[in-house]
């Protein structure tokens, strides 16, 4: 069992390098801006962490795991490197607690008897809705706000939301819950409408961490208070 545990470890890494790589590729000989192929690994990563029930036996294997690319990180950042994630031109630690991120919703999971709601939802909603929010956002810059110095827009926090119910809509029918339709629509835009606030507040990439945090705690309010789940 370990030594499978180590291959799936590898087979994972590899994974979340060649992305890394593609992602250098479009951005250097690609052309491409650092905002998009940042989205790309963004996503790219977030759909990766999917198989991490599926490959990874428990929650020290993917602290190990998210614990090392954390260091490539720290190390990128230091010594310049993947300007395909870095160059951007703001401050962010968004690449940094991505890792983070995923390991405490892993360890959430697996607290919570390997639940699948507990992993994969905040995760999702992390990895489609938030890089959605941004492209939105710059592709049709309607209705700007301020959030301290930073500025959001109507558009792109209406995608989040949009998105958002969408995804924890479907995530919800997937295993046929006994709800009615009312009941369904009414906690998925529960969960979406406090992932959406969480994420127009959180500044400087702490979204990553601040995202997924509020999608577990309204999954717990949801089972625990409302009998939902």
């Amino acid at each position: 069992m370990l030594k499978q545990d180590i291959v799936n470890m590898a087979v994972l890494s590899l994974m979340f390098l060649s992305l890394f790589g593609i992602a250098e590729i479009f951005y250097h000989f690609g052309k491409v801006k650092a905002e998009l192929t940042r989205k790309l690994v963004h996503v790219g990563t977030g759909l990766l962490t999917f198989l991490f029930p599926v490959m990874l036996q428990n929650h020290w294997l993917v602290l190990i795991l998210c614990l090392s690319f954390a260091f490539i990180l720290i190390a990128s950042l230091k010594y310049k490197l993947l300007p395909s994630i870095n160059a951007i031109d703001r401050d962010s630690i968004g690449s940094l607690a991505f890792p983070a991120a995923v390991y405490g919703c892993y360890f959430v999971y697996d607290y919570y008897d390997q639940r699948s709601i507990y992993f994969y939802l905040p995760i999702l909603i992390l990895a489609v809705c938030d890089p959605l929010a941004a492209l939105v956002g710059k592709r049709w810059p309607f209705g700007k706000y301020h959030v301290g110095k930073d500025a959001k827009t109507l558009m792109g926090s209406g995608a989040f939301l949009v998105s958002a119910i969408v995804l924890t809509l479907l995530f919800f029918f997937y295993p046929r819950l006994e709800k009615s339709t009312l009941e369904l629509i009414f906690h998925s835009t529960f969960i979406a409408f406090i992932a959406t606030g969480v994420e127009a507040y959180s500044k400087r990439g702490y979204d990553n961490l601040t995202i997924p945090a509020a999608v577990l705690v309204c999954v717990i309010i949801t089972e625990r208070y409302f009998n939902f789940l």
